[in-house]
């Protein structure tokens, strides 16, 4: 397989030393992953890039660490002159909303799921319940009571969740838009397995060219479209029309669940952007392409508070109309978050059996360096009820079945300190065509005192 690695792998052709020993089986290993994630689509499929990018994730507890290994791969962190207390750094990265995620069409315009992650979003805890309090908080406070109230599902899936909640707690009517065929045909089985396909219609395609039937307009729209980085579904195109056309009160926030979607950031370190580095390893050639994290992975670690990026309110959509959305923050990385930041990838390199001394050097450099600026979702449902996809406000790890995404910003991590700081400019060009991918770009600077 080596010899059919393309010249764009991340890894280079010759992997030996100077005196030609070859190098241990860790980097063998990651080496046939990461020719998997940059080969070309028409050889492997985004969910086999998606698949190879989390499998090189798991090699931060691989038994084959050895101290060899780590240094012939992971010379010190030195992007910036520490000697220089004004030195700045340039940082940037930018994807769209499809890269390395499947799609729902051939053309990579609509992000789409496989049915294990459609299933991972039911059984969030830190979600699903959530929302079912909110679809029993509003059906209760409706003036006619649940009975008297037509609820919209957007994006519904092939397990209809929140419209069968909607019908099971008393909601008159359901409609429920799904735009994947499969998942469509799916619905309408659960549907009627569960009894509901008298409450319950299930409309197959985009809701942007859906109309409800006699001119029917939802009390309440339920629009659980929201990516790990919130707009990255199409929810802002999708509730945007679903605001001018299919919602009855679509300026009162109790119309909408959740009532409002947002995307928070913070400056992250990442213990295999530290553990692999050139001249083995060239991570430019994921080409902006984010990594995606477990929101519970302790591999990445956040350098700062985070800070709101992205807030789109589904009543006020119309008054952000416009496609892009630019935000300018001023990060600073706080020496306390860097010290226990260092503590946990201790512990994470320890767990993959690198001996005590390399594991030290390693996470105190991890530590003091930052990777890129990872974003995750926040949902405001109702006025008391909302879900967090990371631990709300610090950015700690919990379970969700969102990720974090971290766009790597630099070809190797840019050492830092407490007190530094990281300047980064947002562009989010969001389109009102929900075929089209929002695409994301965000660059700036490190700037050190």
């Amino acid at each position: 397989f080596f010899l059919t690695v393309p010249p764009t792998a991340l890894f280079s052709a010759t992997m030996t030393t100077a005196s030609m020993t070859p190098l241990p089986n860790l980097t063998l290993f990651a080496t046939v992953i990461l020719s998997f994630l940059l080969t070309e689509s028409n050889g492997f499929s985004m969910p086999t890039r998606r698949v190879a990018l989390e499998q090189l994730q798991k090699l931060t507890f691989t038994p084959f660490v050895s101290p060899a290994t780590t240094i012939l791969i992971s010379p010190p962190v030195a992007l910036a002159d520490p000697n220089d207390p004004n030195s700045m750094v340039p940082i940037a990265a930018s994807w769209n909303a499809v890269d390395g995620l499947n799609s729902l069409e051939s053309e990579k315009k609509f992000v789409s799921f496989e049915k294990s992650a459609y299933q991972a979003m039911v059984n969030d805890q830190s979600r699903t319940p959530l929302f079912e309090q909110a679809i029993i908080n509003r059906l209760n406070a409706a003036e006619g009571g649940p009975g008297s109230q037509v609820v919209l599902d957007l994006g519904t899936g092939p397990f209809a969740l929140f419209a069968v909640l909607a019908a099971k707690n008393g909601a008159g009517k359901v409609f429920a838009i799904e735009a994947s065929k499969e998942a469509a045909e799916a619905a309408r089985d659960t549907v009627k397995k569960l009894g509901y396909d008298d409450k319950i219609t299930i409309l197959e395609g985009f809701s942007t060219d859906i109309s409800l039937p006699d001119g029917i307009k939802a009390d309440l729209c339920v629009a659980e479209i929201v990516g790990s980085v919130a707009s990255e579904e199409g929810a802002y195109a999708t509730i945007l029309d679903a605001h001018k056309r299919l919602v009855k009160n679509p300026n009162d926030p109790k119309s909408w669940i959740p009532s409002r979607i947002q995307t928070y950031a913070a400056p992250a370190s990442y213990t295999l952007h530290n553990l692999f580095l050139p001249p083995a390893f060239d991570w430019t050639k994921l080409s902006g392409e984010p990594v995606r994290f477990n929101c519970r992975d302790e591999g990445l670690q956040l350098l700062s508070d985070p800070v709101l990026v992205e807030d789109i309110s589904c009543a006020d959509v119309e008054k952000d109309y416009g496609t892009s959305k630019k935000k300018e923050v001023i990060f600073s990385l706080d020496e306390g978050r860097i010290q226990k930041n260092i503590i946990s990838f201790s512990e994470e390199f320890k767990r993959g059996r690198l001996p005590n001394e390399e594991a030290e050097r390693l996470s105190i450099a991890t530590g003091n360096s930052v990777s890129g600026i990872a974003l995750w979702p926040r949902l405001i449902l109702d006025d008391s009820v909302e879900v967090n996809s990371r631990h709300y406000p610090d950015g700690g790890h919990q379970k969700s079945h969102w990720q974090t995404v971290l766009p790597i910003m630099a070809a190797t991590p840019v050492a830092i300190k407490g007190g530094d700081q990281v300047a980064a400019r947002f562009d989010f060009d969001v389109p009102v065509d929900v075929t089209r991918p929002a695409s994301y770009k965000i660059d700036g600077e490190v700037i050190r005192h």
